[in-house]
């Protein structure tokens, strides 16, 4: 069975801190793929604040392309919005049988899953994989069995960072993959 990492975000716009996380799951935590998720619209951000839905998986296509465990997808483009992460996850068991998919959280994510939808339907039938963020705080030993902390290394580069910098005039092409700075900042001053 295909063991796919379920990374789910806006990616509004993908970063290097995102390609060496899904880097890091794939080399030291046995995952044979990562499938970067689009999210259309997470039922807790502000929809007005995201680039078109289109352009963000173009992005993320360009930026994953050329590393053979890495997959863009907008199947969550195609489900009833808004999106949550129990019926995604659902939905791609259905549509992919032979794959077994783990959720990848960050740590402030996993201090408020209590608050997402069935949350505990998600812990009991899917692996989770929690990597660490500055700031946040985790047990040193997961409360359950198919709930994981991984010791990836922290990179915090917000994707809201990027954009207020590249509207603000700054040059922070290193933060992005080369293959989408120029189109992304085209983009994100079009606005």
């Amino acid at each position: 069975m295909k063991q796919v990492g379920i990374f789910s975000g806006s990616f509004n716009p993908i970063h290097i801190g995102h390609l060496a996380l899904a880097n890091y799951l794939c080399e030291f935590e046995q995952l044979d793929e990562v499938w970067f998720l689009v999210t259309p619209h997470n039922p807790l951000k502000e929809r007005t604040s995201l680039m078109d839905d289109v352009l963000r998986f173009q992005f993320v296509k360009q930026a994953t392309a050329g590393y053979a465990p890495f997959k863009a997808s907008d199947f969550e483009f195609h489900l009833p919005q808004p999106s949550y992460t129990i019926d995604t996850l659902n939905a791609l068991s259905k549509a992919y049988p032979s794959h077994q998919f783990h959720l990848i959280v960050g740590a402030d994510n996993w201090l408020t899953f209590d608050k997402w939808k069935d949350y505990q339907t998600l812990i009991a039938n899917y692996p989770i994989f929690v990597y660490p963020r500055h700031g946040y705080d985790l047990p040193t030993v997961s409360p359950y069995e198919s709930v994981r902390f991984v010791g990836a290394p922290i990179i915090e580069i917000s994707s809201t960072f990027i954009r207020e910098s590249i509207l603000a005039g700054k040059d922070v092409r290193f933060f992005l993959p080369p293959s989408i700075y120029d189109s992304c900042c085209s983009a994100l001053k079009s606005e």
